[in-house]
């Protein structure tokens, strides 16, 4: 059972194809802190969006487990307080971890006011007003007060991605996950979608990011895991893991990078 001061328990979790051929994930063992800004690096194709995936089940593992809040979710049933067995509802694990991918996946017939409030009414069940009004806060918090009734195809690239985070917090996630927020998005709108994303961290909020900025790694993040072949090779603070790296993966890795 996880503490209470871990949102998130990984243990020893595969993701394997292949007949076990592709290792995608190796036997990852973290643990994710309420509050963290955990950031996930390392080279293309090391299983970090995989692993990221995995953590709300968009990812089937392989085998271990994943404790949220105290229950496996990997499992299909647990046993409660009272002794009874309960069938677990994946879905409602996932309306408590909020993702952003790549792509924004807006849908385009509708207004960015309609596509942040689809889920929450249809999901959540949320009064209308009472979810407009909270998206309409969320909006004017990223600078896009005036974007209400605008279509996608209005946007730019940040602006969509903007969307997208908001979109996630209307769900009021415990935790937010980020699969490489910025890598679609031309240089220059990089940045806003970054100061988004460290006003979250600045309020509190528990993230988990795979990224390629480093500079938001380093400024940002409280804890760095480096990936590489399936595996977590080194975790430490952003200090210890870019100016202190250890492993021989990592120190060659940040050479080509930074």
């Amino acid at each position: 059972m996880a503490t209470s001061d871990n949102l998130i328990q990984v243990q020893r979790l595969k993701k394997h194809y292949g007949q076990g051929s592709v290792k995608a994930l190796d036997g990852i063992t973290v643990d994710i802190r309420r509050g963290d800004v955990m950031v996930v690096i390392g080279p293309s194709g090391s299983g970090k969006s995989t692993f990221l995936r995995s953590l709300n089940l968009l990812e089937e593992p392989t085998s271990g487990a994943i404790f949220f809040n105290g229950i496996d979710i990997t499992k299909h049933s647990y046993v409660n307080s009272a002794g009874k067995t309960v069938t677990l509802d994946i879905d409602h694990y996932r309306q408590r971890m909020g993702m952003v991918f790549q792509h924004f996946n807006l849908f385009p017939h509708m207004t960015v006011l309609q596509n942040m409030t689809l889920a929450p009414r249809k999901v959540r069940h949320f009064p209308k007003r009472a979810i407009e009004q909270k998206v309409r806060a969320l909006l004017e918090r990223v600078g896009l007060q005036n974007k209400a009734n605008a279509y996608p195809i209005q946007l730019s690239g940040g602006q969509k991605q903007r969307v997208a985070i908001v979109r996630a917090l209307c769900m009021d996630p415990e935790v937010m996950l980020f699969d490489e927020p910025t890598s679609a998005l031309d240089p220059e709108m990089v940045g806003e979608v970054l100061d988004v994303m460290k006003e979250l961290a600045r309020e509190g909020m528990t993230m988990v990011v795979v990224t390629h900025e480093m500079g938001f790694a380093r400024e940002v993040g409280n804890r760095i895991l480096f990936m590489a072949d399936g595996k977590l090779l080194e975790e430490g603070s952003p200090s210890a893991i870019f100016e202190h790296p250890q492993h021989p993966r990592l120190r060659d890795f940040l050479s080509k990078v930074l």
